[in-house]
């Protein structure tokens, strides 16, 4: 199932980066674009609907291997040095996220203030990092995993958490595509266990919408942040109320 997934999403990323839509290999199959979509979606993948495909984009089955070989070398997160490296520089971090959200060259000199030389200079510190690979005519191509995630109380969440976390939640959340839900309960271990579960879940679902809407236009897609957090938690406004023989027993709030 894991080598499943891997050659649909190294398919996926050859398609985007020849500019194949699914659509294009519909025509090119005899299919409609709804079933390619389906077996996309379903990984309902043949040999020789795999070959086909590979044979319509110009590559052959162990091109793909290959990616997919590429692609579980990839690390699912940065270094330390890495992260500190992005954080040191606005630009270097602007180019940086955009270009790991799989932006090309032209969206973001189109979308930013920053001339074509100096988004390519930036471009070329993220390929001495390691960050990604500046291909010829400025193609970009990530060398991180597409579900990779930041350090742990890394560079990147220190900044987070120091510049941009007020400013994420200074919404009332009640917006077009804007949403807010906070519980509070009592759990067991094994029913935390679960819960945290179901959340990677989410977060490798919202990866692979991100993914899937790759091939839309860029004017049809928009900057999407989704935090997902849950910890065994008291209020310190609470703890001080807490009889000593209770303080490790956390608490409740109010459900909203």
């Amino acid at each position: 199932m894991a080598q499943t997934e891997a050659v649909v999403n190294a398919l996926k990323d050859v398609l985007k980066a020849r500019g194949v839509t699914y659509a294009r290999l519909a025509r090119g199959l005899g299919l409609s674009e709804a079933s390619v979509k389906r077996v996309f979606a379903e990984r309902t993948f043949t040999l020789d609907r795999l070959d086909q495909m590979c044979a319509l984009i110009g590559i052959e089955i162990t091109d793909l291997a290959r990616v997919v070989r590429q692609e579980a070398e990839s690390p699912a997160k940065l270094s330390w040095d890495q992260e500190k490296e992005l954080v040191s520089d606005p630009t270097l971090l602007l180019v940086g996220v955009h270009a790991l959200n799989n932006w090309t060259i032209g969206e973001i000199v189109e979308t930013y203030a920053l001339s074509k030389a100096e988004c390519i200079r930036q471009l070329a510190r993220l390929d001495r990092l390691g960050i990604i690979d500046l291909l010829p005519n400025n193609k970009i191509r990530v060398r991180v995993t597409q579900d990779f995630s930041w350090l742990p109380d890394g560079p990147i969440q220190q900044y987070f958490h120091a510049r941009v976390q007020d400013d994420f939640f200074r919404s009332h959340f009640d917006g077009a595509g804007e949403l807010m839900l906070f519980v509070s309960g009592m759990l067991s271990r094994p029913s935390l266990s679960a819960l945290q579960s179901r959340l990677r879940k989410v977060r490798a679902e919202f990866s692979e919408l991100h993914n899937q809407d790759l091939e839309l236009p860029l004017a049809e897609r928009f900057g999407t942040s989704m935090l997902l957090a849950v910890r065994p938690w008291t209020p310190n406004s609470f703890k001080r109320f807490q009889r000593k023989s209770t303080r490790r027993t956390t608490s409740p709030l109010l459900r909203s």
